[in-house]
């Protein structure tokens, strides 16, 4: 089983990088050896902006068909969303508009687990809302979403977890479902 893992957001040291990262430690731990947890940093997809304009006079950009690529050869994706002025970052936003030219239904019906979180007690809620409802048009088998408030209150950033059980139980869950229901597709 092949996992695509990635935080939706260009930031180096983004607390949503370090979510998905502990969501796929925690996946790779009760998924077993044949899982295979691939990571990707948005930051290796920077691409122009895209415009429709852009398109005609050069095509689709390589990095773009390479994010294509390797989500059509994932089982499974998990992502971690930043929320910037409630919505996606411009990261994940060019890059997803990119990929999704090649294919509008990018997501191929992979199964899906979307996390954020935050500074705040909102945790990434309103972006998490909007992929959790708009990523299925685009192919998303969406099968479970967590959120983590107030990211520095509630992950210890030294051990690599949420410190709450509540949190890490329902972040498992999460993943448990993923899992289950990849099984019974397989």
């Amino acid at each position: 089983m092949k996992i695509l893992s990635f935080a939706a957001t260009s930031s180096k040291q983004s607390i949503n990088k370090q979510l998905v990262a502990y969501a796929s430690e925690q996946l790779i731990g009760t998924a077993g050896p044949d899982a295979e947890v691939e990571f990707i940093d948005l930051n290796d997809y920077e691409m122009p902006i895209y415009s429709i304009d852009r398109e005609r006079e050069s095509g689709v950009p390589p990095e773009a068909q390479t994010f294509f690529s390797k989500v059509r050869e994932a089982d499974a994706v998990l992502i971690s969303f930043a929320e910037h002025n409630g919505t996606y970052t411009v990261a994940f936003k060019n890059v997803f508009d990119w990929a999704s030219r090649i294919e509008m239904r990018l997501f191929e019906g992979k199964p899906m687990a979307l996390f954020s979180t935050s500074l705040g007690p909102g945790g990434g809620k309103n972006v998490l809302r909007t992929a959790t409802e708009a990523l299925p048009f685009f192919g998303a088998d969406v099968r479970g979403s967590f959120s983590l408030p107030d990211f520095f209150v509630n992950f210890d950033s030294e051990a690599n977890r949420p410190i709450q059980p509540e949190h890490q139980n329902k972040l498992s869950q999460v993943l448990d479902n993923l899992l289950t229901d990849i099984s019974a597709t397989a």
